[in-house]
């Protein structure tokens, strides 16, 4: 079993059961993070991601690990698809030493310079102009390198959104902007407060691609991405990339999403992300319903013995909150 950062990025990059072990494995994992919620385990709120698993495996399967990644408060899916392990995505959630973040940043603050991700964001959209300069970085030093910026839909109606891309197209930077349209800003469903059907037109106002994908398909997500970042790597400037796809958890903890029209999840979970990617990969020869399960099986168990690790780690002394604050 992997266990490093870059390690298990190489293994979701190489291997298609992988793929399906790691879309298990996020599922499992905000499952289980509702329930320690639940428990009094976990303090302040959370945002999980069920039902978005394959937008994050498509995008980590397409990125190099030198390329830098922003996201959302919503981001351990993408965290852990990039290549961050269980414990340290679990311990900085929980609070503990052994966290990513060294357990001073919780949920909503998550990162690993080792496979390119920056810091989470708690503000909306603010991670769009980050990945723009950290594709200026790039650029200026003549690097390869591009950046991914992962946002939701209510992002796209805010001034960084605009003022980001923009810059982007204007300079040619190497960046993809990944509009994760799960369909809801918050409470708020995307008809109610965004006058266009695809998020992706809105491209056409900065003279960039924008391009819709099916967000319940790892496979085409990371072929639209690998399109995007081979212009963005060859200066062709910025794409802008609509993942359609859905959330099954309300906002926060605390939302149990009494505003969705009725029939909505049930529709959209006749295209479960993680259910659809096994019926390929079985028909594919790579799985049968025995070893499917038996994979599923072991992920349960390995997400129980990291549960079982982090509750059993202590927590930081107070002084580590100024750790990495600096003064000039």
């Amino acid at each position: 079993m992997t266990s490093t950062p870059i390690e298990r990025r190489a293994a979701l990059q190489a291997d298609r059961i992988e793929r399906y072990r790691r879309m298990v494995e996020i599922r499992t994992f905000e499952d289980r993070v509702k329930e320690l919620f639940a428990e009094g385990i976990v303090h302040g709120t959370t945002h999980t991601c069920q039902g978005q698993e394959a937008v994050a495996v498509g995008i980590a399967a397409a990125a190099r690990p030198t390329d830098q990644v922003t996201c959302t408060y919503r981001g351990h899916g993408v965290a852990l698809a990039l290549g961050l392990t269980q414990e340290s995505v679990l311990a900085e959630i929980m609070g503990r030493v052994t966290g990513s973040a060294g357990g001073v940043g919780g949920s909503m603050h998550l990162c690993e310079p080792d496979v390119g991700l920056l810091p989470t964001f708690a503000i909306i959209g603010a991670g769009i102009p980050v990945a723009a300069g950290a594709a200026l970085t790039a650029q200026v030093r003549g690097t390869d390198q591009a950046s991914i910026a992962v946002f939701g839909d209510g992002a796209s109606n805010i001034g960084a959104f605009h003022e980001g891309i923009n810059l982007a197209a204007i300079w040619k930077l190497p960046v993809v902007f990944v509009c994760e349209n799960n369909q809801y800003g918050e409470y708020s469903r995307i008809d109610l407060t965004t006058p266009i059907e695809n998020i992706a037109d809105r491209a056409i106002s900065f003279g960039i691609p924008g391009v819709v994908v099916d967000g319940q398909d790892p496979d085409a997500v990371e072929a639209s991405m690998m399109d995007a970042l081979a212009r963005a790597r060859t200066g062709e400037g910025p794409t802008l990339v609509e993942a359609k796809t859905y959330r099954y958890a309300g906002h926060s903890r605390a939302d149990a999403a009494p505003y969705r029209v009725e029939g909505e999840f049930e529709r959209w979970y006749e295209r479960d992300p993680i259910n659809t990617f096994r019926a390929r990969l079985i028909s594919e020869g790579h799985l049968n319903d025995e070893s499917a399960a038996d994979l599923e099986r072991v992920v349960a168990k390995d997400l129980d013995e990291v549960v079982a690790r982090v509750r059993e780690t202590r927590f930081p002394e107070p002084a580590a909150m100024f750790k990495n604050v600096y003064a000039g």
